[in-house]
């Protein structure tokens, strides 16, 4: 029985609906250990015939059968194994990867079988020194002469001990001196019990084989045999495989490397984008960072602010301060009765129940000068010590804390902090128990000042206030209740089960704490964060369209790279792999100026800054690291979809044969 069998083997090709027949009815029979040269003048069917047998065109009738079994032209997987484990081509134009070196482009054949690395490394080496290479195995192509770049397609081809060698016009392009050694290379791959089957117009070179197949026109007209065919030999035993991934990532990395500088302004423009990106977000944490250390620095953050709410619903922290403000045009709203405030203590996580007062306007006068204010609070436990800038709390009875603003009013700019330990007259329009105004007066002493810029405020005593407003005959219910947590992990529990407690089917409490206060700020910082970043993000778009650009052109200088690739074996999914690898790589690199520009200006932004404050504005994490891969990854790989799955479809035949 015949190693390799053909039968009624029929080709055309169509020009619109006009048909022109190619091959017209081959059948042939080869054997192992033959030089079969297929001779005959251009445009006879030679190469479509080879293309067959190969492997690469499935578009025909008729059979094929290797070592008794017919080959399944229709799936396209069974082909790809068919090329990796039983063909090795050889061509005219040596077809070899011009950006792997010699060593490489032997290596990437043998990367498709179960070697392992340093077996597959020397098999390479072995077969470049059978065929008189051994010192040319660093060089690429481009720096070998034809007869040398002939010898590496011939390692090549032998690499994967491959059944059948198909050799298209090897010596076409080759002086007498290479032809001679070429066709001795050849007859010994035949005498080592493998099919060598060689395409020509030339006589001389059929002259010798083995036997010479002549065609013409699409048929067979002669077949002679010149000699026997060689004894078969044992067969080395390699195992093919579908191509390793990580052998698809270091081709595609070769090529980049190869064409790095080219490549380097599409990593530069990428990298940019996501340096933006990194640098807002980054900015971003250190505003917020910033706020939260200000509050905190000022508010106890295990502090609840409650105040009354009488809602039918349960309001958010934006609604209750929104409630709030109107409330505070109408005090007696917010006024809050014994039970309610025996309520709170009662409330599991509850440290301190603290009632308190705000007023929405006061006067404070001072050896006849006189000044207004515009809110005017109780000192609780929600204060903290960074309140107050000179002197202390007013935790004492009659005692007030003034703002720097008051105490430049009635002092002088200069002498602001001279106000602490005078007397000054405090008075504040109120209402009584019936609702009528009243005008609230005490003489209380001015312990501290206040001096924190927008959160400056003026904060008296408790016990002075409600002295004072019940001897104008006020209403001296609490208008707010500061609740102290036991600990921070309380805060929000105790502020659910406040905000939870109902009368009369209605909410009792709004309750507000620093982590609302924060949140509300966050997000603003966050719109603001977000929208810097959307504008970085158009970069990162018009980046994402450069690497497209970049792939497709990829695509296109690499065409006959994918036709050998093809015909060694590789699936149209390797092929999809290597551009989207590229792609990625491409987006890799593109972290390395990123994270130079992002940490290089945060820590010349954050230096500037510090003779103005002492705190780092902006603040990289892990997770915005960590994000900014995510985004170079992802922007890279869907630049690849279009130009990987364009060059996965291509026709290997028509890939081989671009220039």
């Amino acid at each position: 029985m015949a190693f390799l069998e053909l039968s009624d083997i029929h080709k055309s090709y169509y020009l619109g609906k006009e048909e022109f027949p190619v091959l017209k009815g081959i059948n042939l029979a080869f054997e192992r250990g033959e030089f079969v040269s297929i001779l005959g003048e251009s445009g006879g069917g030679k190469s479509t015939l080879m293309n067959i047998i190969g492997g690469l065109d499935r578009q025909f009738s008729g059979a094929v059968k290797i070592d008794g079994k017919t080959l399944d032209h229709s799936k396209e997987k069974e082909m790809d194994a068919y090329r990796r484990g039983t063909v090795g081509y050889i061509y005219q134009s040596y077809n070899l990867i011009s950006h792997l070196s010699v060593l490489d482009n032997v290596l990437i054949s043998l990367d498709m079988t179960t070697l392992n690395r340093e077996q597959r490394k020397q098999r390479a080496i072995d077969l470049l020194t059978q065929v008189g290479l051994a010192d040319q195995m660093k060089k690429h192509p481009n720096k070998l002469s034809g007869g040398q770049k002939q010898r590496v397609a011939i390692a090549r081809a032998l690499a994967s001990d491959p059944k059948i060698i198909i050799a298209d016009e090897p010596t076409g392009a080759l002086d007498s001196q290479n032809t001679k050694e070429v066709l001795e290379l050849l007859d010994g791959i035949a005498a080592q019990g493998k099919l060598v089957i060689t395409v020509t117009h030339s006589q001389e070179v059929a002259d010798y084989g083995t036997r010479i197949v002549h065609l013409a026109d699409g048929v067979i007209d002669g077949d002679t045999r010149l000699k026997d065919a060689y004894p078969v030999q044992a067969d080395n035993g390699l195992t093919p495989r579908k191509m390793p991934a990580r052998a698809t990532f270091r081709n595609a990395f070769s090529h980049l490397t190869y064409t790095f500088w080219r490549n380097s302004l599409i990593m530069l423009g990428t990298g940019i984008g996501l340096f933006a990106v990194l640098l807002f977000s980054g900015l971003g944490n250190g505003v917020n960072a910033f706020i939260q250390d200000q509050i905190n620095s000022m508010v106890n953050p295990r502090s609840v602010n409650v105040l009354k709410s009488d809602s039918k619903k349960k309001l958010s922290s934006a609604e209750a301060q929104a409630k709030l403000g109107q409330l505070r045009s109408d005090p007696t709203k917010l006024a809050i009765s014994q039970s309610q405030l025996d309520a709170l203590n009662k409330v599991k996580g509850v440290d301190a129940v603290e009632p308190g007062y705000t007023f929405g306007s006061f006067s404070v006068t001072y050896e006849g000068k006189h000044t207004n204010g515009s809110s005017l609070n109780t000192w609780t436990k929600a204060y903290t010590d960074n309140s107050v800038t000179v002197g202390k709390a007013p935790t004492a009875n009659d005692t007030i804390l003034v703002a720097r603003s008051v105490a430049s009013a009635l002092m002088g700019d200069k002498q602001w902090k001279t106000i602490v330990g005078k007397t000054v007259k405090v008075t504040m329009p109120w209402f009584s128990k019936a609702g009528q105004p009243v005008q609230a007066t005490r003489n209380v002493k001015v312990v501290g000042v206040s001096d924190s810029g927008q959160t400056s405020t003026t904060v008296m005593n408790y016990t002075a206030a409600k002295s004072m407003l019940s001897a104008a005959n006020a209403d001296t219910s609490p208008t707010f209740v500061s609740v102290n947590a036991k600990t921070l992990d309380d805060v929000k529990p105790v502020s659910k089960r406040i905000a939870n407690i109902k009368s009369n089917g209605r909410y009792t409490f709004m309750a507000i704490t620093v982590g609302d206060l924060l949140d509300t700020v966050q997000q603003y910082v966050g719109l603001a964060s977000t929208a810097l970043s959307a504008i970085a993000g158009v970069s990162l778009v018009v980046s994402a369209l450069m690497i497209i650009v970049t792939m497709f052109m990829s695509v296109s200088e690499r065409t006959k790279e994918i036709g050998i690739l093809r015909a060694l074996g590789q699936s149209k999914g390797d092929i999809r792999l290597l551009f989207t690898s590229e792609s990625l790589l491409i987006g890799i690199f593109s972290l390395v100026p990123a994270f130079v520009l992002a940490y290089g200006i945060g820590f010349a932004l954050n230096s500037a800054l510090s003779s103005i404050i002492s705190f780092s504005f902006v603040q990289i994490t892990p997770g915005n690291i960590l994000t900014t891969i995510i985004l170079a990854l992802v922007i890279s790989f869907l630049a690849a979809l279009l130009p990987a799955n364009r060059a996965s479809k291509m026709n290997p035949i028509d890939a081989l044969s671009a220039d």
